[in-house]
């Protein structure tokens, strides 16, 4: 437990009402780390899991250094998406409530009317800017919104920022401040190539590595399913109506798939939302609206939604597949279990991908093992126990041991032969063995391709 309390920062006294209004009873780690150093001015790059609290990390320490009394833009967040934008705007604006003289946080995304923007920027500009680099930067060039003012730069899911192709926009965001610039770069990773990025803009950043205790937060029962003899829509099915989930996230990799699993869902009698990037803006804000005031109780979602949407109460998250880049797994999971709520995280996983699911436990993720049997998941056997046969199966029989022993004494020439040729035969069965199950493997993908291929006609 952290020795820190908000009290230990010395915030305005009006922003030690909001953290108590919104019941942050502590600081977490990231928040104890970066607050002090954020208020003495400094830059910082924080790298810190997704639902760690790094959005308050920075709106704290922010809100704290504005001047009320100065109406120009002091400070200027970007964010990769704009379910995010509104998440940190709605979060400030919750802040702002409190102030003594409330700020001036003007919001601004794409799909969204830049005339209105204009309009707003003509009579007064904003003390604090949050929004998505393209319609920030189109704002600045238009020489609408003047960030010259501005001595404070948060760059928010800075490896999203990178991996959505935002950083070079990010960059001619950040040329336009003025050179005492605090700068504050927020991720959960810091990949190689957003490093020149860093050194361009800090010379002597505090660097923040805020440690995970465990990968997987320990609220939630993290469950791996294998769909081996089941329909996978009917399986989510089960999976979703069996219990009485208070808020469910199913995540699919592609948008189609997340199209069809939602037709499915929604002929079972299911009141579904769909939430993916082709959605026209309006109504993806719109259905993002009605989940937050709890119309739906079942969301199906592409990886947009795994760090770009922040929904309080999801009780239960189901990986339809194991998401192409695996990072995302953790921000999928990390959608539950958040606000010391408990969660369940169950992962679909067909035999194939066994390796898939080997490479996350490598990454200190840890399964339970469950299937279905008569309407109930219960614990199954240990899914390593293939991992544990094969090392065993790798290693020679007891008789080809000892052949192996008898090589070390003095044996006839003839004797010693036939003890290699037995050693070479048992490998080239294994060999055989080998290749017989990646056949099985590569047909068991081609099957599962070609069921895909039928269901997207």
């Amino acid at each position: 437990m952290t020795s820190k309390t908000f009290n230990d920062f010395k915030l305005k006294p009006y922003l030690l009402k909001a953290v108590k209004a919104i019941n942050f009873h502590e600081p977490t780690a990231v928040q104890e780390k970066v607050i002090p150093d954020i208020l003495a001015g400094k830059s910082v790059v924080g790298q810190s899991a997704t639902g760690s609290g790094k959005t308050h990390a920075f709106l704290l320490p922010i809100f704290s250094r504005l001047d009320p009394t100065v109406q120009e833009v002091q400070a200027v967040i970007t964010t990769p998406s704009r379910e995010l934008a509104y998440q940190i705007y709605n979060a400030a604006k919750q802040l702002n409530q409190y102030a003594d003289q409330p700020l001036t946080i003007h919001n601004y995304v794409g799909g969204t009317d830049k005339q209105h923007q204009i309009a707003q920027l003509e009579r007064k500009q904003p003390q604090l800017v949050i929004g998505t680099p393209g319609r920030v930067l189109d704002l600045i060039k238009s020489q609408h919104l003047d960030v010259h003012t501005a001595t404070m730069f948060v760059v928010d899911e800075a490896d999203m920022t990178l991996d959505m192709g935002f950083l070079e926009q990010v960059d001619q965001i950040a040329g336009r401040f003025p050179e005492n610039l605090q700068m504050m770069v927020f991720s959960a990773t810091i990949p190689e190539k957003l490093r020149p990025f860093l050194k361009k803009y800090m010379a002597n950043p505090v660097i923040e590595e805020i440690p995970t205790a465990t990968v997987i937060n320990p609220n939630v029962e993290n469950w791996l399913l294998s769909t081996k003899g089941h329909d996978r829509n009917q399986l989510i099915y089960q999976l979703l109506t069996m219990g009485e989930p208070y808020l469910a996230l199913v995540f699919a990799n592609t948008k189609e798939r997340a199209e069809e699993l939602t037709r499915y869902l929604t002929e079972q009698g299911l009141k579904v939302a769909l939430i993916h990037g082709g959605l026209e803006p309006r109504k993806r804000k719109r259905t993002m609206r009605q989940i937050r005031n709890l119309d739906y109780q079942y969301v199906v979602a592409t990886d947009l939604a795994a760090r770009g949407i922040d929904i309080d109460g999801v009780s239960l998250v189901i990986n339809d597949d194991l998401p192409t880049d695996l990072e995302y797994f953790v921000h999928r999971v990390g959608r539950t279990g958040r606000n010391q709520l408990t969660g369940t995280a169950i992962t679909l996983y067909e035999p194939a991908e066994d390796e898939l699911i080997a490479k996350l436990e490598d990454r200190g993720i840890s399964f339970v093992p469950k299937e279905l049997k008569n309407g109930r998941l219960v614990t199954t056997h240990d899914r390593n126990r293939r991992k544990k046969f094969r090392h065993r199966q790798d290693e020679l029989d007891p008789s080809m041991k000892g052949y192996v022993k008898k090589t070390k004494r003095k044996v006839k020439p003839g004797y010693k032969k036939r003890i290699k040729r037995a050693i070479k035969d048992d490998e080239q069965q294994k060999r055989r063995l080998e290749l017989r199950h990646k056949i099985r493997k590569a047909k068991r993908q081609r099957q599962r391709q070609h069921r895909r291929e039928r269901a997207g006609r």
